[in-house]
């Protein structure tokens, strides 16, 4: 055993690398990969320069920034802290399976074990990287944008959208590169079929930091919001951002630990995942042509679609007159439109097989309106313009219950147009990869085109992402002014633009349940792979005629409610310490209100950092330990149908959360915005009851759309890689 550990390190690195002309000759495509990655990192470098040179305002200004930081820095330290300890045990637990239970042709036990636990730290490590630094980015970014809207909303504009393209752009990169390096030190030029099975540890340490960081973040920003809206706004009856409220540093810190670092971890191992997958399934057409394409072809087409997100980038401006939505509309086209013509000389240089590539063109073409078609279901269900969100804000003029059995109706409504738009994408994609089986008589074309189509949804997921980090800096841009006392005009200009950044931030939400539809075919068809491999039989189907493949599947959906109760009452139970704690400081110091006195945000911001670290734990452990129990008592077929199941449950749910909140969310500013009137006319706006109902609307909504919602995205996933990995315990 020890003569096979020094292969796990450079020598199989090297190794690996003597085959690359041979691959290159193949697939002259590939070097897009490294380069695409290089030019990211550098935009991203130049985009952070650019941020972090930007004026920084007041002195009072940055009095709120540094304390923001501070905080934000503070939680997470904690929560990374007690993450990693958690993925070193994780390491080593998957490490002792690997060991004992799989075996794989030419590789000794202790070399894989070796081999599958180091993908899995490299994989967390690298998802910790993408969420601090995107937070890091984000809360230099919330000042300088400030300081920017004492002037125009242009300047405003493009420091807020860069500091959010350097997180959007950093993710994705590091997503690509981390699994192109973890491919070639694997042997994937010398062993191209071998080496997508034992990366798959890297997806599944991103999915399991990415969970952790997503439930943590989610608990902290939705638990200080509930705080600072109840209390301050209904209670105490002050505007939002006041400097009055106790809860308020902690709820500006929230924004950016739950939208920037949970968030940046989520679409990290959603790409990593889903690469792996499609890699996965690109080796069975591998096995019959020999042509590693199959198996590269991923890779390739995210580096076309990062040079088309960072394209898309550049070209916003922003204009003092144009709306700020408009002009990020318009860059997102042209990344799409990029990605169209991407697509189509990559399946036609690489997938041609029979000059049939142009079926799978067809198939990743379906893939890219997919996420065109769900940033406007999105839209539709969580913009004021449109009848859900005026649904419910008419429903607020009758107090709060009406309110909630409103924004309920909605959310359960947007499944239908999100799963029929899956279920036609995953149709079209499915059956223009059987036209290209028919023409040229290979197998495994249906299965490879939904892989092509998710690869097609993914390649705007740089600029997706930057839309959604720069939501959280508007965000916070806007608190800073108001608590610095910044002019009227200021204010309106940061007003303008969290308006849209609170769009751009559901619209990210619809993405990413989108995305982990799409690719849980995908990643299903790879656990079925993976088990066939382990076996040598085939695994091709999954009967629920059986009991204990039945109990998998009703196990499954359950677990995706189980989990979603326990993140939303995390924030409840969060939620409550702040609110007795900031009436507390109101009651006993009347100075507060007066303004004579200085609340004391600290206590809020330590309160909230305590709670969301400890309940962060018993869904996380849930998550991860109810698939492998399952596994293990019901067998192989039974962990199918809990995955296949559970990922349907998990993605209508989220669709009910991420849109019934969103709605929720802007009924409530669609009031404050003076938009809502009564029968003769007249503004119904701020505190009135109706807006006081819509408030209660919106902190219901909270918890659904920004901890359990999101946090769902990560267990559809998190159910997939651990299959993968583990699935050695379950045949």
């Amino acid at each position: 055993m020890s003569a096979a550990a020094p292969s796990v390190g450079a020598g199989a690195f090297f190794l690996a690398f003597s085959r690359l002309g041979d691959f290159l000759d193949a697939s002259p495509l590939l070097w897009v990969v490294p380069l695409s990655g290089a030019l990211a990192l550098a935009v991203a470098a130049y985009f952070a320069y650019d941020v972090l040179r930007s004026p920084t305002g007041t002195p009072e200004m940055q009095k709120v920034a540094g304390a923001i930081y501070e905080a934000a820095l503070a939680f997470i330290k904690r929560q990374y802290r007690t993450i990693a300890l958690l993925a070193i045990a994780g390491m080593v637990v998957i490490g002792l399976v690997i060991y004992f239970f799989e075996s794989a042709p030419g590789i000794s036990a202790t070399e894989l074990a070796i081999k599958t636990s180091i993908a899995f730290i490299v994989g967390a490590a690298c998802s910790m990287a993408s969420g601090i630094v995107g937070m890091f980015v984000a809360v230099k970014s919330n000042l300088r944008t400030a300081a920017a809207a004492q002037h125009s909303v242009a300047d405003a504009l493009r420091i807020s959208l860069r500091g959010g393209a350097v997180s959007g752009i950093l993710v994705v990169a590091l997503s690509l590169i981390g699994v192109f390096v973890m491919f070639i030190a694997y042997g994937g030029f010398a062993n191209p079929d071998q080496a997508p099975f034992t990366i798959v540890g890297f997806g599944f340490g991103a999915s399991f930091v990415a969970l952790f960081a997503q439930l943590g973040g989610g608990i902290y920003t939705k638990a200080a919001d509930l705080g600072a809206d109840l209390v301050g706004k209904v209670e105490a009856g002050i505007p939002e951002d006041d400097p009055r409220n106790a809860a308020v540093i902690a709820d500006l810190v929230g924004d950016n630990v739950g939208d920037c670092a949970g968030r940046g971890a989520d679409l990290f191992e959603s790409t990593a995942a889903e690469n792996i997958g499609a890699m996965i399934l690109g080796v069975a057409i591998y096995a019959v042509t020999k042509n590693p394409a199959w198996i590269l072809f991923p890779l390739v087409v995210r580096g076309f679609g990062l040079i088309a997100s960072v394209i898309g980038i550049f070209t916003v401006r922003g204009s003092d007159t144009k709306s700020p939505m408009s002009s990020l509309n318009l860059g997102y086209y042209i990344t799409v439109g990029l990605s169209i013509a991407s697509m189509f000389l990559v399946t036609n240089v690489m997938l041609n097989e029979k000059g049939a590539g142009i079926w799978f063109f067809y198939a990743g073409v379906v893939g890219i309106l997919t996420s065109l078609a769900f940033v406007y279901i999105t839209q539709y269900y969580t913009a004021g313009d449109w009848r859900p969100v005026r649904e419910i804000a008419e429903a607020a003029k009758t107090g709060p219950a009406t309110t909630i059995i409103s924004g309920i109706a909605v959310g359960f409504e947007t499944t239908a147009a999100s799963a029929i738009t899956i279920s036609i994408a995953l149709f079209l994609s499915h059956w223009f990869g059987d036209q290209w089986g028919a023409a040229t008589g290979l197998p495994h074309g249906g299965i490879y085109g939904t892989a092509v189509a998710t690869m097609g949804m993914l390649m705007s997921a740089a600029f997706i992402l930057a839309e959604d980090t720069f939501g959280p800096i508007t965000d916070n841009a806007g608190g800073v002014a108001s608590m610095a006392r910044a002019s009227l005009e200021t204010r309106e200009r940061t007003d303008r633009l969290d308006a849209v950044g609170n769009t751009t931030k559901a619209l990210t939400k619809g993405y990413a349940v989108g995305s982990a539809a799409l690719a849980a075919f995908l990643l299903f068809s790879a656990y079925l792979d993976k088990v066939a491999q382990l076996t040598g039989k085939p695994f091709d189907s999954v009967d629920l005629a059986k009991v204990n493949v039945f109990l998998g599947g009703f196990l499954g959906a359950m677990l995706v409610y189980l989990f979603s109760s326990l993140a939303i009452r995390a924030v409840g139970r969060a939620g409550a310490a702040i609110i007795q704690e900031v009436r507390t400081q109101f009651r006993e110091h009347p100075g507060i209100m007066a303004g004579t006195e200085d609340p004391d945000y600290g206590r809020v911001v330590d309160i909230t950092t305590a709670s969301a670290l400890r309940n962060m734990i018993a869904p996380g452990l849930l998550a991860v330990g109810a698939p492998i129990l399952v596994g293990i008592l019901l067998k192989a077929e039974a962990e199918a149908a809990l995955l296949m199941v559970g990922t349907m449950a998990g993605v209508i749910l989220a669709t009910v959360l991420n849109n019934g909140g969103g709605a929720w969310d802007n009924a409530k500013k669609y009031i404050e915005s003076g938009e809502l009137k009564d029968e003769k006319g007249n503004v119904i706006g701020k505190g009135t009851p109706a807006h006081a109902a819509a408030v209660v609307g919106d902190t219901v909504g909270d918890p659904f759309k920004d901890t359990a919602g999101p946090s769902l995205h990560v267990l559809i996933k998190l159910l997939a890689t651990i299959t993968l990995v583990l699935a050695p315990l379950f045949v």
